[in-house]
């Protein structure tokens, strides 16, 4: 990607066709401006048009390149080694802090991802303010137990002594948000990197510009500016973060973005968690309650932010002769949810940017596929629009089945035998997400032994995340580590491994000279053999 030349702007505003720096920001897109916080660097992908009307003066002060992105981790870093974000009672604070946030300003929040992505408003909410707030709850309800040591038994070579595993926080951690689920995205692994004691910096999406701003407003109104902050921006913003040395990264986003970071975590020795996506199947039997698997796999794919979610039903694969009274009844339930014409539907998220319009409409155009199409296949180009499409039997070379789809169209994979789904998914990289609807038990237990996926959810789809307890984390291509609940505050904390011993009881058979009977001793000693053991003492063999 190419960087941005400053220099023609700050003689007089011009428009910019992909991205742009601004202080006092407005962008026109396809539906209403956007203003941008005075405070904020923005450096969108959007394609829309900007104007700059800034002073030089003021517009150098607001470039965040590396020089200040390394400024900003040494005043983090200096928060951290003070000892003050370790505490229990710094912790709590800030939770306690961020649910306060989530309850007087959701009304902001929901506007906000309405400005972004048009989500409606019961998804915002279900999808992003309460799966945070859920978050947050379970946080401030387990971190005293989170924190407290794990007991260790010890072994006699260490006799006499008491062991533990003391969780402590990693230091200053980066927060590389995406912009699907641009505030739950950004909350969650923030509500872990704080849980567990580290100072955070958060870099929003980009793409998703109202919550970006709304975010870094809320972060300076509400929580500790010394240890939490939050970058906004883009190519060069996140390049100068990545220069950093940081303590952990967690990225969301591309597998192509992806190995960016890894590359540029690996010159510091840096850990990374990424949570990336990829082709997530969905397997379909014919002995299944159809109604209701159809309402599921629709709320696992169009009601899911209009199919752009890294967990979403990419593709489905069904029996041959069940696919009509599958695509039957998933033509009904749509009706049934987004009426007769789905584009002026309430209750569905837009497509989020006009370039990732365009590239779902590509996929749609190809020849070999354009006339698979079984259902939908409509679109609004000014309302950033797609109905719910449906195509069948595409061929596997086809573009909509080469990458994931992350938008509201779903192929349809026709087999004579159920079992040939395994060769379709292995043939593939490991999926973020695999789902499986079915009342064959046997069935169910061959899908969980022979697919590999980061995660794995029977009968329904998607909400399988929702579910603190499990950890959410892909496989290969798909991501690598985990977050959610504990797993979060895991991920952010060092297992740190401690051995208490006294002074008494010190035996000589660790200390040279290393005579035989000293070896007989430590051998009978590791071999856990009590009469052995008191032989050898005794000198006999």
């Amino acid at each position: 990607m190419k960087s941005l030349c400053l220099g023609p702007f700050l003689a007089a505003s011009a428009p910019v066709s992909s991205r742009a720096f601004g202080s006092h920001l407005t962008r026109k897109c396809f539906h209403k401006p956007v203003h941008f916080h005075s405070r904020s660097v923005v450096f969108s992908s959007i394609s829309c048009s900007a104007t700059l009307s800034v002073s030089p003066e003021i517009e150098e002060k607001h470039i965040f390149d590396g020089e200040k992105a390394n400024l900003l981790v040494r005043e983090l870093r200096k928060s951290f080694d003070s000892g003050r974000t370790k505490s229990y009672d710094w912790r709590v604070s800030q939770l306690e802090a961020i649910i306060k946030m989530l309850e007087e300003r959701e009304k902001d929040i929901i506007e906000a991802l309405y400005k972004d992505l048009a989500k409606p408003q019961f998804e915002a909410f279900i999808s992003e303010v309460s799966q945070a707030k859920s978050s947050c709850s379970e946080a401030l309800k387990e971190l005293k137990h989170w924190m407290k040591p794990e007991k260790v038994s010890t072994s006699i070579t260490t006799f006499p002594s008491s062991a533990e595993i003391v969780p402590e926080p990693l230091g200053v951690v980066l927060v590389i948000s995406t912009w699907n689920f641009p505030f739950l995205l950004s909350m969650d692994p923030v509500i872990g990197a704080i849980s567990a004691g580290n100072t955070v910096v958060l870099k929003p999406s980009e793409i998703a510009p109202a919550t970006s701003s709304l975010l870094a407003t809320l972060t300076e109104q509400y929580l500790d500016n010394s240890a939490i902050r939050v970058v906004e921006g883009a190519v060069p913003e996140t390049t100068a973060l990545l220069e950093q040395k940081w303590d952990k990264i967690l990225y969301t986003g591309s597998a192509r973005v992806g190995r960016i970071v890894l590359a540029a975590a690996a010159k510091h020795l840096t850990p990374v968690i990424l949570e990336l996506g990829g082709k997530c199947p969905a397997v379909v039997e014919s002995d299944v309650n159809l109604q209701v698997t159809a309402r599921r796999i629709i709320a696992g794919k169009w009601a899911c932010n209009s199919g752009q979610a890294c967990i979403s039903i990419d593709y489905i694969i069904t029996r041959k002769e069940f696919a009509p009274k599958l695509i039957s009844a998933l033509k009904e339930e749509l009706e049934q949810f987004f009426g007769k014409d789905p584009l002026e539907s309430k209750d569905m998220s837009r497509i989020v940017s006009l370039n990732q319009f365009a590239r779902l409409v590509k996929l749609l155009d190809e020849d070999k596929v354009s006339d698979k199409i079984v259902l939908g296949g409509q679109r609004d180009e000014k309302k950033l629009r797609i109905s719910p499409t449906i195509i069948l039997d595409v061929p596997e070379d086809a573009l909509v089945m080469q990458d994931e789809i992350f938008g509201p169209i779903l192929p349809i994979i026709t087999v004579d035998n159920i079992e040939d789904c395994y060769s379709i998914i292995k043939s593939r990289p490991k999926p973020l997400a695999a789902y499986l609807f079915t009342n064959n038990e046997q069935l169910k237990k061959d899908y969980v032994d022979k697919i590999s996926s980061g995660g794995m959810l029977i009968n329904d789809a998607v909400i399988h995340v929702a579910t603190n307890g499990l950890p959410f984390g892909g496989v290969e291509e798909s991501g690598m580590g985990c977050y959610h609940g504990k797993f979060s505050f895991d991920s952010f904390s060092h297992r740190k491994s401690v051995l208490y011993r006294s002074f008494d009881a010190d035996s000589s058979i660790r200390y040279p000279p290393y005579t035989p009977q000293k070896g007989k001793l430590l051998k009978a000693l590791i071999s856990g053999n009590i009469v052995q053991t008191i032989l050898a003492l005794l000198g006999w063999s």
